[in-house]
């Protein structure tokens, strides 16, 4: 088990829809906080609920090695590793990979599978010699199924699974743990993603979207547990379990899923 209480806990996309009820929800587990996101103004939010339980916070862009550089020496400007690395930051871009602009999807991956490697490498060593640490990445359903026009994000996602099973298994027995998250559609900005070379935008159906809060008490239930996957909301345990007993019917799901977005567009306009 591991203990949430007194622990320093760095969380990147601490603005975002999963990152703010990220900060408040460590932080009524009784922990502190280090938080980044892209701008002073992408923070602000995150910074103002962490009250008095803020270390620091940094802003910067973690689709570059500068930015990661910058929270690794705030960091290390406090003499702390922390004790929990959330790898939270995360955009998306939809689209057939030829139509969206090449610097999108080379974004994307820089900082939706990069920039957790990157941090990873700065603060394992120290928590390996501590003989401590959680690493906590927000990966996707998307990393278990490829879904038609999100072969970036698809990547991103299946490479930060990969990456982080293979580093559960690396770190078995230093006292390090890996958490591995996967939700599927829930009320955040990323909804609101740029979309390419569709004539109709694609919107997500409401009956779909799970609540942030809901999602993010299961992924410190998962933390506090040591467990390594984490499926945090109804359609992400339906599509995990399809994929391992009948995988046959994801296409079928995928197929409705996509015309139910593109009437929800529509709908939206």
């Amino acid at each position: 088990m591991t203990d949430l209480t007194n622990k320093t806990v760095l969380i990147t996309g601490a603005g975002g829809g999963f990152g703010l009820q990220m900060v408040r929800q460590f932080r009524a587990a009784g922990a502190k906080l280090i938080l980044t996101d892209v701008s002073d103004q992408a923070l602000q939010a995150a910074v103002d609920d962490a009250g008095d339980d803020l270390i620091a916070s940094c802003a910067a862009d973690l689709a570059s090695e500068e930015g990661c550089r910058a929270i690794v020496e705030t960091c290390t400007s406090l003499d702390m590793v922390p004790d929990i690395l959330v790898n939270n930051a995360g955009i998306a871009v939809a689209g057939r990979l030829d139509h969206v602009p090449r610097e999108h999807w080379e974004t994307l991956m820089q900082l939706n599978l990069l920039a957790p490697m990157r941090l990873t490498n700065s603060f394992l060593p120290g928590m390996v010699e501590r003989g401590s640490g959680h690493i906590v990445n927000t990966s996707s359903v998307a990393g278990w199924m490829g879904a038609k026009g999100m072969s970036s994000y698809c990547a991103s996602k299946f490479g930060l699974r990969g990456f982080g099973e293979t580093l559960a298994a690396d770190l078995r027995d230093t006292g390090v743990h890996v958490t591995n998250v996967y939700p599927s559609f829930s009320r955040t900005p990323i909804l609101d993603s740029p979309q390419h070379g569709y004539e109709q935008r694609r919107v997500v159906p409401e009956y779909l979207l799970s609540e942030p809060a809901d999602v993010v008490a299961r992924v410190l239930a998962g933390v506090r547990r040591n467990r390594l996957h984490v499926f945090p909301d109804k359609y992400a345990r339906i599509t995990h379990y399809l994929i391992r007993f009948a995988p046959w019917l994801l296409r079928r799901m995928e197929r409705r899923l996509q015309a139910a977005a593109i009437e929800a567009g529509k709908t939206a306009d």
